[in-house]
């Protein structure tokens, strides 16, 4: 497919046709300034840094108030309600897995660049207030400016995959740019979760979030000289039409909804009547949105083939399942071995390096391995770092079975990662790489929500009967076993599908 360049723009734009969602030669695109060829190695290799930082803030917000919620609960006077406390982690993890569809499918019609910016601007002024909340004695001001963190980062992860997918050719470079995005993660939640200790242990824990203000602010304006302009800025005249408004509007409610219920459910009892009731209703607004799909003239999705579909699922099986490991894997360290939330983050350190390791050697790899092959391979690592720690006895010390359950557990999450956006990137057309990006980001983090959901419902249960918290915890294990297991068992199908039928 070839995308036409408009290369003077101070002549008169060229007549373009309404561009459609099956041919890409429709679409006229601004020229990037420097092109790829031009653009010097060190401004190059900056740029790379600046998307994969993006990654690292993504990780590092949620450990943010995951990991020191007691101290932050505590100074709200609410250390003792576990549903406020969850929901200190679940607004942040609600709006970014809700909004980033929209946010990449804002990029590709408004420019990544402009989005990627703002969306850092956003995160400054809401980290500020997060802070700054703590005076005012409102944990529900804290949860809205925690939700708006996430909706700040929701613009600015699949924007920075936008700028990467289109601004690099096809090739080893790109996968090599991917793959680093991935690869950070692990380092991006435990630094979050060292600092965020480290404040709110020996300081004051607003500091974390007055600290990521500053460095927001300072990224924004970095990035604005940085990144190349107009990568993949479509024309002016065409934007308007390509918005799905119907589209975005029941897909939002209706991922809201659905996971408001699955996170309200194991706080107070899904036999709440408005529990099951929001979660009907959040079902009810996913049908309408696939109506809107399937009618609408410019969808929010475009058409995906049986490759990106399995993709999809088998990321998110083994996403929801990894979601349930990191919490649960905290949980176990504070009420069970009774460690401070330092040391816990610390014992996480080995995550650094096996993430490195992954992303890296799956960015090598990709093109000479089919994606199935690749995915079953995160799979089964997924299963086999829920294993190791389900059914870690209490008092083990941690070298037995909690530091290989971390470096297996993260092979899964950076080889998937960055799997799933180079089969997404490769099989979306140019001008869908924020949605490609968008999509995977979406998935990985709304299947986290929902995996928690489930396990946090099976231990509330076990804990209602009388079961112990170490009980209740392992149970909730169980869960994540069960869905990365479901999760590499479709991977083997899809091996299958990929390998023998269609050849």
């Amino acid at each position: 497919m070839v995308v036409n360049l408009s290369v003077d723009l101070e002549n008169e734009p060229k007549p373009v046709q309404q561009p459609s969602d099956s041919d890409d030669n429709e679409i006229e695109f601004k020229v990037a300034s420097p092109t790829f060829d031009a653009i010097s190695k060190p401004r190059l290799l900056i740029f790379v840094i600046l998307m994969a930082i993006t990654q690292i803030f993504a990780q590092a917000l949620l450990a943010q108030s995951l990991v020191p919620s007691l101290y932050i609960a505590r100074s709200f006077q609410k250390q003792n309600d576990p549903g406020e406390i969850s929901w200190m982690t679940a607004a942040y993890s609600l709006t970014v897995g809700t909004f980033i569809l929209i946010s990449g499918r804002l990029g590709d019609l408004l420019g990544y660049k402009k989005v990627y910016v703002a969306s850092y601007i956003s995160l400054s002024v809401w980290s500020l207030l997060a802070g700054i909340s703590r005076y005012s004695g409102s944990i529900e001001f804290f949860d809205v400016c925690r939700a708006f963190q996430g909706l700040s980062v929701s613009g600015a992860v699949p924007n920075a995959l936008g700028l990467m997918g289109h601004y690099f050719p096809q090739g080893k470079l790109k996968n090599m740019a991917f793959g680093l995005f991935g690869a950070v993660a692990p380092m991006g939640f435990v630094f979050g979760a060292l600092l965020s200790s480290i404040f709110a242990e020996f300081t004051f824990w607003p500091w974390s979030f007055y600290a990521t203000a500053i460095i927001c602010l300072a990224k924004a304006a970095v990035s604005l000289l940085i990144i190349p302009k107009n990568i993949a800025t479509v024309q002016e005249k065409l934007r308007p039409r390509h918005f799905d408004l119907w589209g975005s509007v029941t897909g939002v409610i209706g991922l809201v909804l659905i996971n408001f219920a699955f996170n309200q459910g194991p706080v107070v009892g899904w036999e709440k009547p408005y529990v099951y009731v929001l979660l009907i209703i959040g079902f009810i607004f996913m049908v309408a949105f696939a109506w809107t799909q399937r009618v609408g003239s410019h969808p929010l999705l475009p058409k995906l083939n049986l490759d990106v579909i399995f993709t999809l699922c088998c990321i998110a099986l083994g996403w929801s399942s990894f979601g349930i490991w990191i919490f649960y894997t905290f949980r176990f360290a504070y009420d069970i071995l009774d460690v401070s939330p330092l040391v816990a983050s610390v014992q996480f350190l080995p995550s650094i390096i096996a993430g490195m390791v992954a992303g890296m050697a799956t960015a090598q790899i990709i093109t000479k391995v089919p994606s199935s092959i690749m995915l079953t391979i995160a799979l089964a690592c997924f299963v086999g770092g829920l294993v190791i720690m389900g059914l870690r006895p209490e008092g083990q010390i941690y070298w037995a079975q909690k530091f290989p359950s971390i470096v297996i557990a993260c092979f899964g999450m950076d080889i998937s990662f960055p799997s799933g956006i180079i089969i997404l990137s490769t099989e979306l057309p140019r001008r869908h790489q924020g949605l490609a990006a968008s999509l995977v980001t979406t998935v990985v983090n709304y299947s986290i929500s929902i995996g928690l959901g489930l396990a946090g419902t099976i231990e509330y249960y076990k804990l209602l009967h009388g079961a112990s918290t170490y009980t209740g915890i392992r149970c909730a294990f169980y869960m994540g076993m069960a869905l990365a297991a479901s999760g590499f068992v479709l991977a083997l199908v899809f091996v299958y599908h990929q390998l023998i039928r269609k050849r």
